[in-house]
This record gives C-alpha cells, sequence and structure tokens, in this order.
C-alpha cells in the first residue's frame, strides 16, 4: 500500500468494492465486484501489522459463510480450509451470516466476529480461524432473546486498547452486553436505554440497539444509537444518558467517532420506523463536538432536495487521517465521503447495489 495513501472498502448486496486514493489524488474503484451477487454485511481492515488486511464475510461455495482474507489490496482472495465459523454440534444452531469483524484494539493477532444467530466468535491468528466465547451463546438470558427486523445479529464489537479483557458487544434485539474478564462472564450494560415497543420500556435486556462506537479520547466513552434514542455512556456502559435533543429524529441505525477529536460522533437520523427515509427527506449527517450537547447538520455538497436514501448500521464510518475522513453509503447505491472531518462532502458512487457496510482506513 506504499502507493497509496487511503482504502475505502464497500459491502453491498451484490458484492464488494475497494477504492483508493492517493496522496494528491481522487479515489478510485478497481473493477469490482469482488464476491459478485453475494451480500456483503461484514468488511474489515486491519492496519496492526503494517500490510493491510482485508477481511470479509463472505459465501465459501465449499462451507456456506465464512470469513476470507486479502494481504494484497484484494487481487487475491484466502480461503479458510476449513469453515472459519462454525457453530459446535451441541448448540444445535448453523451459520446464518457473518454480522461483524473487528480487529481487537489491544491484542495483534485477535479478531472478534459477531453473527447470525447472534453469538461472538474469537479467532487468535488474525482471522484465519474462529472459535465459538461460550459464556456468552450459554448466557441465562439468551432464550428471552428476540430477534430484530433484520434479523438475531451480534452487530457491533467493541474493544478497549487498554485491557484486552474488556469486550462490549451488541445484539439486535438483546441490547448491549459487556465482560470485563476476557469473555469468562458477561453483564447486560442497558441501563437507561429505553424499549418503547415493550411493556417494560426500561428492561435489563431486551432493547434494539443499532450501534454502539467508542469515543477517541476516552473508551469508557460510549455512543449508542437505539431504535429509538440516542445516547451516551461515560462509564463503558454501565449507565446511558439520552442525548438526543437537538435532532430531527432519534431514530437510525448507523453511529461512528472521530478518529481522535474527543466528545466527537456522528449520526445519520431516520424519519421513523415506519417510514425509514432519512429524517425530512433531507441528506444529513449530523455531528456532536461536545458529546452530545449539541448537534450540527452537515450538508455541504451533499444532495439538496428530497432524499431517500437509507443508511444502514455499519455504512457510516471515519477514517484515521487528519483531518479524518469520514463516509457512508446508502440504500440508493450513492456513496460519499468528507476529507475534512464532515465540513464538506463529495459523491464517490452512485447507482452501486444497495450499500449494507463501508469501511476505511490509511496506510500505516
Amino acid at each position: 500500500m506504499t502507493e497509496t495513501d487511503a482504502l475505502l472498502a464497500v459491502g453491498t448486496r451484490k458484492g464488494l468494492f475497494l477504492g483508493r486514493r492517493g496522496p494528491r489524488g481522487p479515489w478510485t474503484f478497481d473493477e469490482g465486484p469482488h464476491f459478485p451477487s453475494q451480500a456483503v454485511y461484514a468488511v474489515a481492515i486491519d492496519t496492526r501489522a503494517g500490510v493491510p488486511r482485508l477481511l470479509v464475510g463472505a459465501d465459501s461455495a465449499h462451507w456456506g459463510p465464512s470469513v476470507f482474507h486479502s494481504d494484497d489490496l484484494g487481487r487475491t482472495w484466502h480461503e479458510p480450509s476449513s469453515p472459519a465459523i462454525r457453530f459446535p454440534r451441541d448448540t444445535g444452531a448453523s451459520l446464518e451470516r457473518v454480522w461483524q469483524l473487528h480487529p481487537a484494539a489491544a491484542e495483534p493477532d485477535v479478531v472478534y466476529a459477531g453473527t447470525e444467530p447472534a453469538a461472538l466468535y474469537r479467532s487468535e491468528d488474525r482471522g484465519e480461524s474462529f472459535a465459538l466465547v461460550r459464556p456468552l451463546w450459554e448466557h441465562p438470558t439468551r432464550s428471552r432473546w428476540e430477534p430484530g427486523g433484520g434479523g438475531e445479529g451480534l452487530h457491533t464489537v467493541v474493544t478497549d486498547a487498554r485491557d484486552p479483557a474488556a469486550v462490549t458487544v451488541a445484539v439486535s434485539a438483546a441490547g448491549v452486553f459487556r465482560t470485563v474478564d476476557g469473555g469468562t462472564s458477561w453483564a447486560p450494560s442497558n441501563a437507561g436505554v429505553s424499549a418503547v415497543f415493550l411493556p417494560d420500556q426500561h428492561p435489563e435486556f431486551g432493547q434494539c440497539v443499532h450501534k454502539v462506537a467508542q469515543d477517541a479520547a476516552d473508551p469508557d466513552r460510549l455512543y449508542l444509537q437505539n431504535h429509538w434514542g440516542v445516547y451516551r455512556s461515560d462509564d463503558a456502559g454501565g449507565h446511558w444518558t439520552d442525548i438526543g435533543a437537538g435532532l430531527p429524529s432519534t431514530f437510525g441505525f448507523a453511529a461512528a467517532t472521530h478518529p481522535r477529536q474527543p466528545d466527537t460522533a456522528y449520526v445519520y437520523p431516520i424519519n421513523a420506523d415506519w417510514d425509514r427515509v432519512p429524517a425530512d427527506r433531507r441528506c444529513r449527517v449530523f455531528r456532536t463536538q461536545d458529546a452530545g450537547g449539541s448537534w450540527e447538520a452537515l450538508t455541504v455538497g451533499l444532495p439538496t432536495g428530497d432524499h431517500y436514501g437509507t443508511v444502514l448500521r455499519d455504512a457510516l464510518c471515519t477514517d484515521d487521517a487528519d483531518p479524518a475522513g469520514v463516509y457512508f453509503g446508502n440504500r440508493n447505491g450513492e456513496l460519499y465521503a468528507s476529507r475534512d472531518d464532515g465540513d464538506t462532502w463529495h459523491q464517490l458512487a452512485s447507482h452501486l447495489p444497495d450499500v449494507l457496510c463501508v469501511r476505511a482506513a490509511v496506510a500505516p
């Protein structure tokens, strides 16, 4: 990756598209798509070892849903010689989809995967093979977890650069769970998050969490986009505070944080759960720079008329450039990017298949 300073991976309903940008040049996209006609829900760009490794949740002709990787920016892909992820026979479950791939913040060779049915898997060989984290699978609340509208998926993994034993996950629609002992035990971490669709609107678990993102400066500060509600936690998920005031809607799927600036997060509000288009039918990313005390609409360069492109939970992200790149794709097949922390935008692509996830990184 010496000839380029940024890489963009876009998972869609019909394959993976890869974009590259040189130090002073525009974005260019390879011929693609990789994994044609496959729905790519999970992508990670692992830059921890110097040579970037792309990790993709896709379908194997041999094993069904699996994890592939590339160490040459997508020129070639490695398929494991046995299923990368499989449910042990005694669970009675079978893998339907890989929802999330997350390189651990404190362990150079560890990659976590979230799946449907909702489970957490851990790899200690950079994504070559994965093992089920059984204590979460066997959690005493599990029999009462209910699938969200998109299925019962473990879609978010957050790790702590200070402590490899601390891991936070989010499940639709079971809520947030956290371990501080490396996965031996797990506790629900949903205090303060509402579940408006349940008789008890503040249960211990059962919230339909859509995404959790970690603050750049304080790993204990987390931002949460709920089925209804935007929240912040200052104690690693121990308690959540509503920070949705000032947004045109508190329904949405995506949440991301700035890679360096503290207290800075991004969301993309959706009109309602029954009207899943951008809030007020306007294409707007909202940013807070004071941990949710206030929000500003970022619109310069984005479409100004009626707009109907919904942004899904993993289709909004940032890179680690300075200033930061911010990216999002929508279900209209449009892809947008900002090179200045979100202040201004330009369209990178249109007429792509339905965008499911977007990941970006700069060269190490």
